[in-house]
């Protein structure tokens, strides 16, 4: 991924084979790599299996997370999610010090491999997995994110000067909509479970757009369900976001200030991508469409 970060960890296919055989022999077998992601390098084990692997230390955390929590929440999802099949332990003998997961390998090609029109097949599916993964209140013990499920005052200083930092097209059309999230009421139930991360790369859809999965769990959290339901505009086109507002809708209660502080949501994520990264390449693109949709409602 043209992207990502450089990796803190050098990791490859014969450190995957290595770690699999010493800590898992019983799966041992062919190994390739698949992705490089942003945190995390993905090999494929078999035809069925794959192994998750850390590639920078900002990674080992929410390794722990997916670990920890992904099991517990996966029997209770409508969708397939990488829970792992097994856990790989911290292994300095061979180099690599931190936890690594051998996960099922699912099938779907990333919500970036599809135009938004594409996409709109998936509103149920993604209405669904939403829908029922904020459907309870997280435990006490969820992790919980500084960034992430927050009070969206807490980002106000954030978005305002990435807004006047030059580096974020049509800002003085955003800040309105930036304004407005703010004045909504704040989230007054229990934190509720979220993905903390759903944007279109970490949905995999089959041919027809449809949701197969959802992956990439490591930023798994509790807090604001607004946070997850920016999806509307990170993955969808006005029609497929209307789509996807009335199928969440008739599953769960919504407020309006709940959509107005997704759509804040959705902002403060783009335009931190557009600042970071600017408005082209794998992500930038997203986040660039992104800011397009939240000006349209």
């Amino acid at each position: 991924m043209t992207d990502a970060p450089p990796p803190d960890f050098h990791v490859d296919e014969a450190l995957a084979a290595r770690l699999v055989a010493a800590q898992h022999p019983d799966l041992a077998g062919d190994i390739r790599l698949a992705a490089n992601g942003w945190d995390n390098a993905m090999f494929r084990l078999g035809d069925e299996l794959a192994v998750r692997m850390p590639r920078r230390r900002d990674a080992v955390g929410l390794m722990w997370n997916e670990q920890r929590w992904l099991p517990e929440l996966a029997p209770h999802l409508p969708v397939a999610v990488p829970a792992p099949v097994r856990i790989g332990r911290p292994a300095l003998e061979l180099g690599y010090d931190v936890p690594w997961s051998i996960v099922p390998w699912l099938r779907g090609a990333s919500g970036l491999a599809f135009d938004a029109e594409t996409r709109g097949v998936a509103v149920n599916g993604l209405a669904a997995f939403v829908g029922e993964l904020g459907a309870t209140p997280a435990p006490a013990d969820a992790p919980r994110s500084a960034w992430r499920g927050v009070p969206l005052v807490r980002r106000d200083d954030d978005v305002r000067r990435r807004l006047a930092s030059g580096r974020v097209p049509d800002a003085a059309l955003l800040l309105p909509v930036w304004e407005r999230a703010l004045a909504a009421s704040a989230w007054a139930g229990p934190p509720v479970w979220l993905h903390g991360d759903l944007h279109p790369h970490n949905l995999l859809l089959a041919p027809s757009g449809a949701l197969a999965a959802v992956i990439d769990f490591g930023d798994v959290t509790a807090g604001d369900p607004a946070t997850d339901l920016a999806t509307a505009w990170l993955t969808f086109d006005a029609r497929a976001r209307r789509n996807f507002r009335a199928e969440f809708e008739a599953r769960r209660g919504v407020d309006e200030a709940t959509w107005d502080r997704a759509r804040g949501w959705a902002l403060l994520i783009a335009s931190a991508v557009v600042e970071h990264l600017g408005p082209s390449g794998t992500f930038g693109r997203v986040a660039s469409y992104a800011l397009e949709q939240v000006r349209l409602d």
